[in-house]
This record gives structure tokens, sequence and C-alpha cells, in this order.
């Protein structure tokens, strides 16, 4: 990720979510691991924006609506409020700001940003005869179109994602796309860092260089969307005023001082089957309108259930509440951003959610926080001891805690969630081992060695300060529980106020602290066994 400017906002945004059906667990997915981003930058004491909404228009949300005998509003209105205002409460997501693409703040914004390319001379009107994808909301060329097979046959489908096919023929507006395709190309030269991942980069540039066709920006054969307001007959393809969102939220057309603040975004968070919207046609429709470029959009991979996508039409999609009424939302959090390599596709299954919250949830870190407390408890009375002299031991421990935080910062800015929480976890297993090979039970029965057990319990106990503030970001509910059992916040502050450049610095936890043992962090779940 691009460095931010200190002056500026640490801006992020989701995709703009189709409001078709209930959120799954790829939507969850991309916005938790947004949440983790913007919420480590805050822990740095950035300034901060977040963003994610729901893009409530075009024909698939149209016929959606007509199929369960409601007005398209009706039918967003009731998904909204019933499954996705719920499911940010569910993954316990901290956005700063949820758009909607019915509201007049961003109906008015993308009107007057098609007006302004339309008086420059970016928009002229035309015919379009060719194939829509209404799965995608996507015009296809006719290069990408292929005979269906299975359950497709019979139809024309995208050889882009395989979605249906229909064939229109309608009276439309065009945006000049083809004008800015050198642009394009020079800024994927000039700006590798643009579109990221590697492959994701690979697949824009590849589909730039075979030519740019005149976007058609308007459709005319139904009237749910925002009006184009030279004609008021058409609508704006959706798409085209979908991605405008993300000025819109901004305060673009509204609030100014807001705009300046916050534009341009740092990066924009996008499933791999849309980062061609997002890295093609938004950025040159921002060139027509004369405004900086996003610093970085960032494509994920799928999310695999049983070796396919996770969709609702093969009924492998899972909501995020199922998951989270058994393992919690710190598990659920921790789980996409550690088990699967933001960029690539990844296979998930209840098994290994199951495993890795017992093996390194649970086990690794729950019972390391929970046996420091319990120690300290019994053989200290509930009080911090002073450490003693810190040898190689708890020299190696800090080491690691100092390597450990640098890797896990590093992490963050290559939108490399998963390389961070393995390099926090290096402390969780040092510590461990650390206890291990130290055993303070033994030390416990040696009064000559007293000022040896403090240091022990020192020691694992300031790690444990640090794995708060580092986790605090993935996990909050558990990361605030240790932090009020290590008596933290009464010795430090609130943990929202502890900084990423500061965590390393070594005895900071006052002698004498009162710490508690923490309820159980991450109690033992068993899963039930289907009826045979």
């Amino acid at each position: 990720m691009p460095e931010n400017e200190p002056s500026r906002t640490f801006y992020v945004t989701t995709p703009i979510y189709y409001v078709n059906d209930a959120p799954h667990i790829g939507h969850g997915y991309t916005t938790v691991i947004g949440d983790i981003i913007t919420r480590w930058h805050r822990q740095r004491g950035e300034r901060v924006w977040y963003l994610t909404g729901l893009d409530e228009h075009g024909l698939k949300v149209l016929r959606k609506a007509e199929a369960n005998g409601k007005t398209p509003k009706e039918w967003t209105d009731h998904l909204v409020e019933t499954e996705w205002r719920p499911v940010l409460t569910t993954i316990d997501a901290a956005n700063d700001d949820f758009i909607r693409t019915s509201e007049e703040r961003h109906e008015s914004g993308a009107q007057k940003f098609w007006q302004d390319l339309y008086d420059r001379d970016a928009v002229y009107r035309g015919e379009f005869a060719g194939w829509y994808s209404v799965g995608s909301e996507e015009f296809v060329d006719e290069a990408d179109v292929r005979d269906g097979e299975g359950e497709d046959e019979g139809h024309k489908v995208s050889a882009l994602d395989g979605s249906r096919l229909e064939h229109i023929t309608e009276d439309n507006y065009f945006f000049r796309l083809g004008d800015y395709q050198q642009r394009l190309l020079d800024l994927y030269e000039s700006n590798p860092d643009f579109v990221q991942p590697t492959s994701a980069r690979n697949e824009v540039v590849s589909f730039v260089k075979r030519g740019l066709k005149d976007l058609s920006i308007s459709r005319s054969t139904f009237d749910w969307g925002v009006q184009v307001p030279w004609d008021t007959k058409h609508v704006m393809y959706v798409w085209i005023e979908a991605l405008l969102n993300y000025l819109t939220a901004a305060g673009y057309g509204q609030d100014e001082e807001k705009f300046e603040r916050l534009w341009p975004a740092s990066v924009h968070l996008v499933g791999k089957d849309i980062v061609r919207f997002h890295a093609i046609i938004w950025p040159a429709m921002l060139m027509a309108a004369g405004l900086p470029l996003p610093k970085q959009v960032f494509a994920h991979g799928w999310l695999l259930v049983g070796g396919q996508k996770m969709s609702k039409s093969k009924l492998n999609g899972i909501r995020p509440d199922e998951l989270v009424n058994v393992f919690g939302s710190d598990a659920y959090r921790y789980y996409f951003a550690r088990a699967i390599t933001f960029g690539q596709d990844g296979s998930i299954s209840w098994e290994d959610i199951h495993a890795r919250y017992h093996a390194e949830l649970a086990n690794g870190f729950g019972n390391l926080a929970s046996r420091v407390a319990a120690m300290i408890g019994s053989y200290f009375e509930g009080a911090l001891p002073a450490a003693g002299e810190l040898g190689a031991a708890e020299q190696g421990v800090i080491a690691t805690v100092a390597q450990a935080v640098a890797d896990a910062d590093a992490a963050i800015d290559a939108v490399a969630p998963q390389d961070a929480l393995a390099a926090v976890w290096n402390i969780v297993d040092e510590l461990n081992g650390y206890l291990t090979e130290q055993e303070p039970w033994k030390v416990a029965k040696d009064e000559t060695q007293r000022e040896r057990l403090s240091t022990i319990l020192n020691t694992a106990a300031e790690g444990l300060r640090v794995l708060a503030v580092l986790l605090n970001p993935v996990m909050p509910k558990s990361s605030a529980a240790l932090w009020g059992a290590l008596g933290a916040e009464s010795a430090l502050g609130a943990l929202a106020d502890q900084r990423i450049d500061g965590v390393a610095a070594w005895g900071q936890l006052p002698a004498g602290t009162v710490v508690t043992k923490p309820p159980s962090l991450f109690p033992r779940i068993e899963l039930e066994q289907p009826a045979s």
C-alpha cells in the first residue's frame, strides 16, 4: 500500500456491495479485512475513515425485488435493515460511514459528476446493440461471448465470469472510454502498485491492451436508477454511478472541506471479479473529471467451499452469523485474516476453523493469558512483581517482540494481514516457549529464586501487554478483556490510545499493578456431528 501522507486521512473502502440478497461470508471477508487494516492505522494514531455500503440500483436488483413481490425501494430497505446493517455488528466492524446509492447525497453527487463530464464532451449519444450480463451488470464484448454448457446450454455466457448473457438494443449515452487506453497503460507502468496483487494487475493490463471501446453509460428500458441529468428518459448504467459512492460519501458536491480531507482514497478493497471496473472504468472516469486517482486498488481472491466459489446459486453460501454464533466475532475475524492469503483464493471449512480455533486461539493465546494471570495471582497475590536482572532468555523475548512489531506493521502496509498475524504469533509462540523453558511453577518452589520468578512472570506479562495492543485491531473483544485483566487500563490508559510505534518499549506495566485472571478468552467448542 502506498505510504499515507501524514496530513491526510487514511481512507479505505470496501466494494459497494449488491443488495439483491443477504450478505454471506464473502462480503464479511472483505469488510473484516478492511476493518482490521483501518483499526491498525487508528492504533498508530492516524486519522482514519472507513467506508462500506450498498449498490441498490440496476436490473438485477429490480428483477429480484419483483420476484419477491416488492418495489425495488421496499426490497432494498428490507434487506438493509434486516441483513446488511446487522451484519456489521455481527462481525464487529467499526466503519465510519455506510452509504446507500439510493441516498440523496449519492444521487445528487452522481448527477453532478456526469453532468460535468457531459459538459466536457466526454459523453455522446449512440445506440448499443450487444450482450449484457444482468448477473454482473456488465456489457460484454462479442469476443468474450461463449455458448453455454450444462445448465447454461442454449444460452450465451460471458467468458469473463461465466454469467448468462442477454442481447439488448438500446438508445444510450456513451463515455469515451477508448480515449483513455494509453493513459491507463501509462498509469499501470509508472505506478505498478496502483493495482495489486500482481495477478490482478496483469489481468487488467492484458484486458486494456486488447483495446478499449467506448462504454454505454445509460439504460432506457427501465427506470430503477439515478436519472441522467440532461435526459430524464435515461437512468445511469449501474456501475458508472455505483463507483461514485467513493466520492459522494467523501463529500463530493456537498462538503468540499470533507472532500479535501478524505480524497483521494488510500485503498479500494475489491473482489477479483470486479477489479476491471475499479482499475479501468473508475480511473478513466476520474481522469476525465480531472480528479485525483485513488492510491491503490487491491483485489482479493474467492472463498472456496468444497473447492467451489461460494455463491447462493450453488447453495454453499455461509452467513457470517452462522460462524459467529459458534466461534464468536473475534475468532471469525482472526480466522479470515490468518488462514487466507489476501489476494489469493482460499479454501475454508468448518473443520479448519474449529482446528485453528483450538490450536491457535484457545490453546496458544488464550491458555497463555490464563496461566500467566493465574501464576501472578497464586505466587504474588495478584500484584505484578518487579523484574530483576534480565538475562539472555528475557533479551530473546524482547528481541522477538521488537521484530514482530516491525514485521507486522510492514505487513499491514503491504495489505497482507495474514503475514501481520503470523508475525504477531511469533510472540505467542515465543512466550509459550519461554514459560516452558523457564518453568516458573518449579522456580516458585525455591524461596531463594523469588527474584527470578518475579522476572519470569513480569516478562510474560509484558509480552501479553504487547499482544493486547497488536491484536486489538483483529480481536477487539478478547484484547480488551486481556488489557483489563493485566490492570493496564488503570496503569497505562485506554487500549485504543496505545500506539504501535511505542508498544515494543519494554517495562511499561508498573510493578504492583493488579492482575486478575480473565474469563476464558476462547472456551473449548464441540461441533455438533451430523446425524448418521
